[in-house]
């Protein structure tokens, strides 16, 4: 068996998330007090008790879904003997990739606190609000050849791509709103169902280059060293251990497509992975892995006796 654990992203945020994890373990309460302590901030606390609008701006959201996906991991090898570096990969979608990264060691948790504030905040910043639109294609109808044809139609009236490619049935297209208008009627001629998500920014595009540029230099400057599990990157969908080669893939990233289903289809098939553990909040990567990767167990640790459970049937 070869298992593979994925860190969620933007969008898996709930408050109170965390507060489960920190009441019965030390070692979870112990990476809330390293982040807060990184970010000078009590984002713990806004973790635990909202408000929910707080938390969900990017800023916030980033750093505090890195903090329960590295919780769960220092939980699975302090209290379980589980360490991340059992796993033939790991891999996390957007922001999930930094958690997955800090999980195997490449980059220190309270960098990857720092890093990932500093990517929320110039992500918000690229784009004036208003300007920028993300819209979710979803049906049976929806797989990538109709997501680039209603992207193209888009990109007739301004910068329109595909962002994340998350698995057949669910493809979302970013760039300036009144390209994604346009390409949202054609996903819907091409019979897709189109909704426009609330978001801040419209991220994983040609628009996010001012904050490339800023995250290129914050990562020229940060330590990364080489992860002690291959991590599945969002950009090639394919392994990766090289610390310089990580540091040029997580600038690529912000302007570039989460190609999830691909990753996931590689670690499924030339990979080997039988089992997937999605890692922190929510179980959104889990139903992506359910329809991806049919044929192999994919399950969700999130609370204290899902951890319990995963350990025992190790």
């Amino acid at each position: 068996m070869t298992l593979a654990f994925l860190f969620p992203g933007q969008g898996s945020q709930t408050v109170g998330m965390g507060g489960a994890l920190a009441s019965a373990f030390a070692s979870a309460r112990e990476v809330f007090d390293e982040v807060d302590d990184a970010l000078g901030q009590s984002l713990f606390m806004l973790m635990r008790e909202g408000p929910e609008d707080q938390l969900t701006l990017t800023e916030n959201a980033q750093p505090a879904l890195m903090a329960v996906s590295v919780a769960v991991a220092r939980v699975l090898k302090v209290e379980f003997g589980i360490d991340v570096s059992t796993a033939g990969y790991v891999a996390g979608h957007s922001l999930g990739e930094y958690s997955a990264l800090c999980a195997a060691g490449a980059i220190s948790l309270a960098d990857t606190a720092r890093l990932l504030k500093l990517r929320g905040q110039a992500m918000q910043r690229a784009v004036p609000v208003g300007k920028g639109a993300m819209a979710s294609l979803i049906g049976p109808k929806t797989d990538l050849a109709l997501a680039e044809a209603a992207a193209a139609a888009g990109s007739e009236v301004g910068v329109c791509v595909v962002a994340n490619d998350n698995n057949a049935g669910n493809i979302v297209i970013s760039g300036e709103k009144a390209a994604v208008d346009r390409a949202i009627e054609k996903a819907k001629e091409l019979g897709a169902r189109a909704i426009p998500l609330n978001v801040s920014a419209p991220f994983h595009c040609p628009l996010m280059q001012p904050a490339a540029d800023e995250m290129a230099e914050a990562l020229a400057d940060a330590k990364i060293v080489a992860a002690v599990v291959p991590v599945v990157a969002n950009v090639t969908a394919r392994p990766e251990t090289d610390p310089e080669a990580i540091r040029r893939l997580l600038v690529e990233q912000v302007t570039g497509r989460v190609r999830w289903r691909e990753s996931m289809e590689w670690m499924a098939g030339e990979g080997g992975v039988t089992r997937f553990a999605e890692i922190g909040s929510g179980k959104v990567l889990t139903g992506m892995a359910k329809r991806i990767a049919p044929d192999a167990e994919s399950l969700a640790l999130n609370a204290p006796e899902d951890l319990d459970a995963f350990a025992k049937s190790i």
